[in-house]
């Protein structure tokens, strides 16, 4: 079901308690010089509408909301951005009428590295308000993190940035914004000395061409069983979701 195409009466019929609402986020940004600024929006939105062909009846799916918090990508142009208060404040004005309204459970599906600690932090402070209330969210590619790294070639196995894993997925899904000729590969500026230690560097200060990882490596058919792989497991969590009791 999706949210955009119906109407009022359609939604207020729905079950609460057994529908669960797909919140799809991501961003318009830069991505190297080899794919469109509008990627991730690109990619989260094929991997959810992906699940709801999967699973229609079970899951309400909003249409998705393509501004994010882009700050660190800025000073390669090509990027709308909200800051990080702003995101927040977004999300929670996104999801808070469907919660009024009587929704039981949702899941924010990120495709976009910079919204993770905003979307965690929307859900930490409507927490307390909502306590009744399954209050999810996860990156597609945390979700299918085993199954993604198994499927990639190159020597990075997590998500980078225009990387092998978004390149061929673009490539799959929209092979006519690629720039083949312009791709090459950006492996990151790594030290194995500093793993585990966050460090607040922007997009500039960490690579030469504004990607991460390996594009090189990418094809449209690989980019399909990223895909089936980051959708078959969004469908296992939200079916596990569903069977999960509400919290008190």
């Amino acid at each position: 079901m999706k949210f955009h195409e119906m109407t009022w009466p359609d939604i207020r019929q729905l079950p609460r308690d057994k529908t669960l609402v797909l919140v799809p986020i991501a961003a318009c940004e830069q991505h190297g010089p080899h794919l469109p600024t509008f990627t991730d929006t690109i990619l989260v939105t094929g991997v959810a509408e992906g699940v709801e062909r999967r699973v229609p009846e079970r899951v309400l799916l909003l249409p998705t909301l393509w501004f994010g918090a882009s700050h660190h990508h800025l000073r390669f142009g090509a990027t709308l951005s909200a800051n990080v208060d702003t995101h927040v404040d977004m999300l929670c004005d996104l999801v808070e009428p469907l919660l009024g309204d009587g929704f039981e459970r949702l899941l924010i599906l990120n495709g976009h590295g910079g919204n993770i600690d905003t979307m965690q932090l929307a859900l930490r402070r409507m927490q307390p308000r909502f306590h009744g209330k399954q209050m999810t969210a996860a990156s597609y590619w945390d979700l299918a993190g085993k199954e993604l790294a198994a499927l990639a070639e190159g020597a990075r196995k997590n998500m980078g940035h225009a990387c092998e894993f978004e390149t061929s997925m673009v490539m799959a899904l929209r092979p006519d914004l690629v720039r083949k000729e312009k791709i090459e590969d950006d492996p990151p500026l790594a030290d194995p000395m500093l793993r585990g230690l966050f460090l607040a560097e922007d997009m500039k200060q960490r690579t030469q061409r504004g990607a991460v990882g390996f594009p090189e490596l990418a094809t449209p058919e690989k980019g399909r069983r990223f895909l089936n792989a980051a959708i078959d497991r969004a469908v296992e969590v939200i079916a596990a979701l569903l069977q999960r009791p509400l919290p008190n």
